[in-house]
């Protein structure tokens, strides 16, 4: 299997896993919380099948990744995704986060620049800030975070049934957009993370990435469910639209948070449209 190193933690190196297949453009699939690279699956294929070359990683903690004890901040991430996209030496490269994901794409964007991007595409964003400050009144309370890490040290795995039942607002879609054994597979993904890395992850949900918003200068695709009960759409995507200068907004009636899975072909044909591949689009 691939890696890459991305820094050590005493005796042992911090790899990340990553897979990189196809030719063409390369599209860089970065995912959400607490799930690994194999939950693009329906996106990866049509990518590759528009001729894109389509790289995913696991972010460190999770998947086939190291599962190093600190590095669990947007500045890390950043820097991580920064290794991938020199080591591969990508350029013109579209950037593609799903929730968590999201961040990666924003912070990396603020920080290092779009010298190798040239676009970028969120779904059910992170962005702008979700926690709620005397000049961030729309935000939420940090007590509901506070609470989402107690669950975690508690009992992680009766936590992911939660997260996972809210990722798909599962009692209202299952047999509908989700199968109990889609259900299954993703809280199976998310057990196997590390468990300091999942509860250190939700500190990581508090950033603030106002600044980074007029760093970016790349076109921008904003996807998102309205109804999506992990980061509210009229706290987040609805918001972030208004911060950006070069945007465009889908936006899913009806759609959940875990949209890549839920709603394939929706974002598919909008990414396609996005992207300049108008055939798959139409297809």
């Amino acid at each position: 299997m691939p890696f890459i190193t991305v820094g050590t933690e005493n005796s042992a190196p911090i790899d990340l896993y990553y897979e990189d297949h196809g030719s063409g453009q390369p599209i860089v699939l970065i995912h959400g919380f607490p799930f690994n690279g194999a939950t693009w699956e329906k996106m990866s294929v049509p990518l590759l099948n528009a001729g894109y070359r389509v790289i995913t990683y696991d972010r460190r903690g999770f998947g086939n990744s190291a599962q190093p004890t600190f590095g669990y901040d947007y500045n890390t991430f950043a820097a991580d995704l920064d290794v991938l996209m020199t080591e591969l030496d990508l350029r013109n490269t579209i950037l593609v986060g799903h929730s968590m994901g999201t961040g990666e794409v924003t912070r990396y964007l603020g920080a290092y620049g779009s010298d190798r991007v040239d676009r970028a595409v969120l779904m059910a964003p992170l962005a702008p800030f979700l926690l709620k400050t005397q000049d961030n009144p729309e935000g939420v309370d940090k007590s509901l975070f506070d609470g989402f890490q107690q669950a975690i040290i508690q009992d992680r795995f009766a936590y992911l049934t939660q997260f996972c039942e809210a990722f798909f607002n599962y009692s209202e879609n299952k047999g509908k957009w989700v199968s109990e054994e889609a259900h299954r597979a993703h809280w199976e993904i998310g057990a196997r993370a590390s468990a300091k890395g999942t509860h250190d992850c939700v500190d990581s949900w508090l950033t603030d990435f106002r600044g980074d918003l007029p760093n970016i200068n790349v076109p921008v695709l904003i996807i998102q469910g309205d109804k999506d009960n992990v980061l509210p759409y009229p706290k987040t995507g609805q918001r972030l639209q208004n911060m950006l200068s070069d945007v465009r907004m889908v936006t899913l009636k009806g759609a959940p948070h875990g949209i890549p899975w839920t709603h394939p072909t929706e974002v598919n044909q909008a990414l396609m449209q996005f992207i300049g591949a108008p055939s798959m689009a139409r297809a």
